[in-house]
């Protein structure tokens, strides 16, 4: 069984709890696939669990921006945790692929698997995010082929099945359940509920069995850090899992 994970954003009591729902289970592979210390919360703990994993673990569009633009661009969730970690963390992120294509046909992306910064799964028109038709997501795909694709940077738990060779899932963020962004143009992506979230996928007989799991955790702790850092906007979204309360 796998275990699929990202968008930790630092967010450490949400990591944990998933830890320890994983432990219940019989995993054998963890992927982790980015965005893993950006944010006013944890960003150096998080690295230093996650450094020691024999986790496969990609890059996302965040971990980037942290050690390729100069400090003076980051935006204030980039700041923070660059302000935080040591050398050592920061070229263990610069050492991430940005994607993994693995043996079983199962490929491994943050946003698309060209673009770790482009949404997969979404689209963003006019203010509003609706879910992408099977031509967009083929036209980002641009030719790939892998027939599981394992994708994160929405935080929106989604399961796509584009055809019957081949199966798009993102088990939406473990530490990060609402946020705003700018681009393509000025949206919201909200889960509606504070949970840490994850995805369980087993290959049957009949083909993949996917779970999507949301794990309570204490994410007021989580709130009160963001709080405590001057970020009203996670600590809304943390508490809440909305973008205002």
């Amino acid at each position: 069984m796998i275990a699929v994970l990202a968008d930790i954003h630092g967010n450490l009591p949400a990591l944990e709890a998933v830890i320890a729902d994983l432990q219940q289970r019989k995993i054998d592979t963890v992927f982790n696939l980015g965005d893993h210390a950006s944010g006013p919360l944890w960003p150096q703990e998080t690295l230093t669990f996650l450094m020691q994993q024999s986790w496969i673990q990609i890059a996302g569009n965040h971990d980037r921006q942290l050690v390729q633009q100069p400090p003076a661009t980051h935006g204030a969730s980039d700041r923070y945790a660059f302000e935080r970690l040591n050398e050592v963390q920061k070229n263990w992120l610069a050492a991430l692929p940005a994607s993994v294509h693995l043996p079983a046909d199962i490929l491994l992306c943050h946003g698309t698997p060209a673009d770790d910064d482009r949404y997969l799964l979404e689209t963003v028109a006019q203010g509003r995010v609706r879910p992408a038709r099977w031509d967009e997501i083929n036209q980002r795909l641009a030719g790939v082929t892998a027939s599981l694709i394992l994708c994160g940077h929405t935080h929106m738990p989604r399961i796509i099945q584009v055809n019957d060779m081949q199966l798009i899932v993102n088990p939406g963020s473990v530490g990060l359940p609402a946020y705003s962004d700018t681009a393509p143009e000025p949206h919201v992506m909200e889960t509606g509920s504070p949970h840490a979230r994850y995805a369980l996928l087993e290959k049957r007989a009949q083909g993949w069995h996917v779970e999507l799991i949301a794990v309570p955790y204490d994410h007021q702790s989580a709130a009160t850090q963001a709080h405590h850092n001057g970020r009203l906007d996670w600590e809304i979204a943390l508490r809440t899992g909305y973008m205002q309360a």
